[in-house]
């Protein structure tokens, strides 16, 4: 909520209100509070889980909730402390890139156990901005107001006495630069929280520059949302590991414009060196999008005493089986688990419990649901309208396929940031002997199709399982659609990242075009009556 008074703007957001000097001067973006609100709720359970060994209740909701049942003395540990009460002997929260010192008085108001808060940022009116926030809000004995270069202070703060138990990195772009430092900075069994919002680069626009922050090639692929993830996960194990630490994803979330991720960093040098192991390259047909993932490491031996071999490849031949088209290598990826169920499961319940203590509380419910459903083992997936396009047919329901795949002896989920995805361990020829089979149902015309085509190709091989029944099977609704949770919520206009924060002429914080304005003044510039359009347009024809 945004209200104005005595020439100053206040932003309400959880139980912080924020104070600016003018709308126009400061990098505030609603479309993120979804993305503080969870952050919150990660951060909760982590400090439940770490304060429980000390013997110490952390809880969510605040002292006196009469909404809440007292628990007996048995089952109660020795002291409980509730959301926004100081602990001395509690955790230590840095925020690498405050900008207006929003997230850490809402760290500070909403969290239980916090013993101090650093909020950081380069410049100096966000250093005296983010002062104002913290007196404004009454949080001096927690929050901390440093300016600095995000990245030096986290290489300052490395050894057991400065370290902090979590790092949240939110930066306007790429997190790539901050990787390093933050995951020597962070205590083992840490917390590190990262954002990226540079999703053009990781869906395959810019293999050059993504290769240059994630040291990963990404390909054009409808699954370009968890390739994100996935390539966000390998670039912090590989900074882990040079340290001898590892990663530990706890939850992966691709939102809108941006990836969200969060894991623990715990040092140990011999599981460090499982990393290599956990790591993958795809090959993917250029023709029909059929994928096959190769880890880059084989690991053999027991857990006491592993051995680890390069890979032996390709697992594909010179042409796609399915379509006779080649393959395109992505990678390396992050190739295990991207969340810990168990640790979204407790966030979930946490949420479902107190849904008053987050405005976004409805969609965290939702996509921490379909996290829980998807297959923790199987990366990547297909969608249901890029398969149909590919064979020039009508795109069958979601439903359809996924009767179909469990009806066939497989296992198959969705994917929280991509509608109709079908993630799954069915192999390629099941999935394409599925839609042949449709495609069979829609009288597609191979008369006209290209002689070279992936759709001429795939239609005229024959089906080679055995019995594809369409037939609905009672598991092919995830239990969330079941239950008519919300899951992929119709979105506002405008809905995405504000530009870049920038120095003003009188030394002030303001922003670029917001998207609106920038729709406006970009309006035509790519239309038919452009030049350059039209140029492209003829090239595009005559090739």
């Amino acid at each position: 909520m945004t209200e104005t008074k005595d020439k100053c703007t206040y932003v309400k957001e959880g139980k912080a209100s924020i104070l600016f000097p003018s709308e126009n001067s400061v990098f505030y973006n609603p479309v993120q509070e979804f993305n503080r609100d969870v952050t919150i709720a990660v951060i909760t359970e982590f400090i439940k889980a770490k304060l429980k060994k000390d013997k110490i209740n952390a809880v969510e909701f605040p002292r006196n909730d009469s909404s809440v049942i007292s628990l007996n003395d048995d089952n109660c540990s020795d002291v409980t402390i509730y959301p926004g009460e100081k602990l001395e002997n509690g955790v230590r929260i840095l925020e690498a890139l405050s900008a207006t010192g929003l997230r850490s008085v809402r760290f500070a108001k909403e969290l239980p156990g916090v013993k101090q808060i650093v909020a950081n940022d380069l410049s100096e009116d966000a250093f005296h901005l983010i002062k104002q926030n913290i007196d404004h809000n009454n949080v001096c004995d927690v929050v901390e107001a440093n300016q600095g270069d995000a990245t030096t202070y986290m290489y300052i703060n490395r050894g057991k006495s400065k370290e902090f138990d979590v790092i949240d990195i939110d930066p306007y772009g790429s997190a790539a630069c901050f990787l390093d430092s933050a995951v020597q900075a962070v205590k083992p069994g840490g917390l590190l929280c990262v954002t990226c919002t540079d999703m053009a680069v990781m869906a395959g626009n810019f293999p050059g520059t993504c290769w240059a922050k994630y040291q990963s090639v990404p390909l054009k692929t409808k699954a370009c949302h968890e390739q994100a993830l996935r390539m966000v996960l390998s670039a912090i194990s590989s900074h882990a590991a040079r340290y001898s630490r590892y990663i530990v994803p706890l939850l992966s979330l691709s939102v809108d414009f941006y990836v969200r991720i969060f894991v623990q960093v715990h040092y140990k040098p011999s599981i460090a060196q499982q990393t290599s192991s956990k790591q993958i390259k795809l090959y993917r047909c250029v023709g029909c999008s059929s994928f096959h993932s190769q880890h880059l490491v084989d690991r053999k031996g027991t857990d006491k005493n592993p051995t680890y071999f390069a890979s032996v490849g390709p697992p594909v031949g010179e042409r796609c089986l399915e379509c006779n088209h080649r393959h395109k290598i992505g990678g390396p990826y992050w190739g295990s688990a991207i969340h810990d169920l168990d640790f979204v499961n407790k966030v979930l319940t946490s949420v479902k419990s107190f849904p008053t203590r987050f405005g976004t509380a409805e969609r965290i419910i939702g996509m921490l649901s379909m996290v829980v459903e998807e297959l923790p083992d199987i990366p990547f997936y297909y969608v249901t309208d890029e398969l149909s396009m590919t064979l020039r047919c009508g795109s069958p329901p979601s439903k359809l396929i996924r009767s179909a795949i469990l009806n066939a002896g497989y296992r198959v989920s969705g994917f929280h940031g991509r509608v109709n995805s079908i993630k799954t361990d069915a192999p390629p020829t099941v999935i394409w002997d599925i839609m042949r089979t449709w495609g069979q149902s829609q009288a597609i015309k191979t008369e006209k199709l290209k002689e070279d085509s992936a759709a001429k190709f795939i239609l005229n091989k024959e089906i080679e399982t055995k019995k594809i029944d369409f037939t609905e099977h009672k598991d092919a609704d995830s239990v969330s659609k079941v239950k008519g949770i919300v899951r992929f919520p119709n979105l506002p206009a405008n809905w995405g990242p504000k530009s870049r924060a920038k120095s003003s002429k009188d030394g002030g914080i303001e922003l670029s075009l917001d998207l609106k304005e920038k729709s406006k003044k970009f309006q035509g510039k790519r239309g038919k009556n452009n030049k350059d359009y039209k140029q492209k347009s003829k090239k595009m024809k005559t090739t």
